[in-house]
């Protein structure tokens, strides 16, 4: 053990009578100074955002070579000669090390101190490339005096998200989900920690009228909450839409993020638009994502209002179309007359820009939900999701695309992502739970999806879609007395026959109950007020094969939209897909996927 530690000490001594020692801490020193030089340099002077790597693999390689250059050859003493073995020198020839390189190793180490302290805390402030992937735009604050303007505040926060949105470098909160942080009274870093981003995003409207003011902030809120930049922007409403491409370009520059050649092309576009009609479009929009026939046909009349004032503007087009397919897909519109509607504001839109990720949105929904064009449904989410990967409703409908595709592995991955990217909105967490269990059955995935609407339920507990994904995972998971309750809760059924219903189920069983469901469905039935799917889906459980057949029948022949779905598992498709009736059904509709 002594024998070892003399050789280390020995060892120790030869490095630093080499003077390996000193020139390691001066080569450091050196390097860190250079390394930061470039770094502090290259944004001003537009050097290369490469260089910074060239600069440290240059000096890292460096580094090896002046360690074996020191131990070889005397590099302090001013000359450049092979430093000879200690045994080989005489005493009074052992050279000391001059006093220069003591003092240049001194100052390489304080050097090298104060840099480490400096990048921890007065630079930690600082935003660097890659360190800002995903923010939340806040609601705007209305500070005009004028509480009627609250309209414009939140569609102008609708329309800053959907043109962060088209970088894809950010992953940006959905405007459900960023509203709720409305008046919440809740810090940055709360804000930012329940919404897993890294920055956010403060808007505020200061004026609105023929000319538009508006303030905006970027809150930094770790590792301490502090405000890293401010903007303020003045321009004329008709340019408004230039404005935003502006606002977009300044954000992805300060947090330093690149955007893609077909980005920046999209923030060049520049359009007039006339000021009432953009004053109707943001009322309208406030009503369309309501589906409520109340709601939908009060934003038909905004949209349409607009469209007199503004003939060419594309996103009236668009958002019109959208309005009438939501029309036609609950019902509250026959498609005779929906139809011809959608397809003339969709024309229009694409005669005017292509580019709108909100139309191909909507020709994706036709697509697979009208015309049963599964290919041209897929191509058509794929646009919008490359204009606006961060587009929520695209990703959702997409992921339910890919569910009646039966590539479910795909389905799960996108339907996450939207609730990623929208986690307080009730419609796309119903909508994800509907693919986590519509797919191959997994215990796993019907929990989640009976959490996610547990979650939707608890933001919006009156909702309709909420309640039925929160009724189908509880079946599947056989908890049928929740189940039928939140059945029973949002179905046209009077208050005696409900009575009934759970009579049965608490003096004999759930398929008794079903049984007894079924009766009552089909004299709702008889008067359209029970969908087919509702019938296809409880028959299903009664195991009831021939009504199966029965109601899969009479939705194609009536062009149900849920028709694509009746494909699926969930629907008892497998109990009827070899009968020659539903054979020729599934061949018309011209299915993908190679076997039945």
């Amino acid at each position: 053990m002594t024998n070892h530690q003399n050789k280390l000490s020995r060892f120790w001594q030869e490095l630093k009578r080499r003077r390996v020692i000193h020139v390691i801490t001066v080569y450091a020193s050196a390097a860190f100074v250079i390394i930061e030089l470039v770094g502090n340099l290259t944004e001003p002077l537009n050097l290369p955002a490469s260089l910074s790597t060239i600069v440290i693999i240059v000096l890292a390689v460096g580094f090896p070579l002046a360690i074996v250059l020191s131990w070889l050859y005397d590099l302090t003493s001013g000359t450049f000669e092979r430093t000879k073995p200690l045994e080989d020198l005489p005493e009074e020839k052992k050279v000391k090390v001059p006093n220069a390189w003591k003092i240049a190793t001194y100052v390489s180490f304080v050097v090298i101190a104060g840099l480490i302290v400096l990048n921890i805390t007065s630079r930690s402030d600082l935003i660097k490339p890659g360190m800002i992937q995903s923010l939340v735009v806040l609601p705007f604050d209305n500070y005009t005096g004028d509480e009627q303007l609250d309209y414009v505040a939140a569609g102008m926060h609708a329309s800053l998200i959907g043109d962060i949105g088209k970088v894809s470098a950010l992953r940006v909160i959905g405007k459900t989900s960023s509203s709720a942080y409305k008046d919440s009274g809740k810090s940055a870093p709360d804000i930012a920690k329940e919404a897993n981003v890294d920055i956010l995003i403060e808007p505020t409207l200061t004026c609105y009228g023929d000319t538009v003011c508006i303030l905006l902030r970027a809150v930094k809120p770790f590792p301490e909450e502090k405000q890293v930049w401010v903007a303020e922007y003045r321009e004329d409403k008709r340019k408004i839409l230039s404005l935003w491409n502006e606002v977009v370009k300044q954000i992805a520059d300060e947090v330093k993020v690149e955007l893609t050649p077909e980005e920046k092309q999209l923030l060049t576009k520049s359009i007039l638009v006339d000021r009432e009609a953009y004053d109707a479009y943001l009322k309208g929009s406030l009503y369309w994502d309501d589906l409520s026939s109340e709601s939908l046909f009060k934003a038909l009349d905004y949209l349409t209002t607009a469209v007199e004032k503004d003939p060419d503007w594309a996103p009236l087009y668009s958002g019109l179309a959208k309005v009438w397919v939501a029309l036609a897909q609950i019902g509250y519109e026959p498609a005779e007359v929906a139809g011809p509607k959608i397809f003339e504001n969709i024309q229009k839109a694409m005669e005017l820009d292509p580019d709108l990720p909100d139309l191909h949105y909507t020709l994706g929904l036709i697509a697979v939900w009208t015309e049963w064009d599964f290919e041209k449904g897929e191509q058509e989410f794929l646009k919008a999701l490359k204009i606006n990967p961060n587009d929520v409703l695209s990703r959702i409908y997409y992921s339910h695309l890919l569910v009646i595709l039966k590539r479910y592995d795909e389905a799960i991955y996108h339907s996450q992502i939207a609730a990623e990217l929208d986690p307080m909105n009730p419609l796309v967490l119903t909508l994800s739970a509907m693919v986590d269990f519509m797919g191959e059955e997994n215990q796993d995935l019907y929990n989640r999806a009976l959490e996610k609407s547990k979650r939707a339920l608890e933001l919006d507990p009156e909702n309709f879609f909420a309640s039925n994904g929160f009724e189908y995972a509880s079946y599947l998971l056989g908890d049928y007395k929740n189940s039928i309750e939140a059945f029973l809760k949002f179905n046209p059924f009077d208050s005696e026959t409900k009575k009934v219903i759970l009579k049965v189920f608490r003096e004999n069983d759930y398929y008794a109950a079903i049984d007894t469901m079924l009766f009552y469905m089909e004299e709702l039935a008889a008067n359209n007020l029970i969908r087919n799917d509702l019938m296809i889906d409880f028959y299903n459980r009664a195991g009831n094969t021939e009504k199966i057949i029965e109601w899969f029948i009479k939705a194609f022949e009536s062009h149900d939209p849920m028709m694509p779905y009746l494909i699926l598992p969930v629907y008892g498709y497998d109990k009827i897909k070899e009968d020659p009736r539903i054979v020729s059904i599934v061949e018309k509709m011209n299915f993908p996927w190679a076997s039945i």
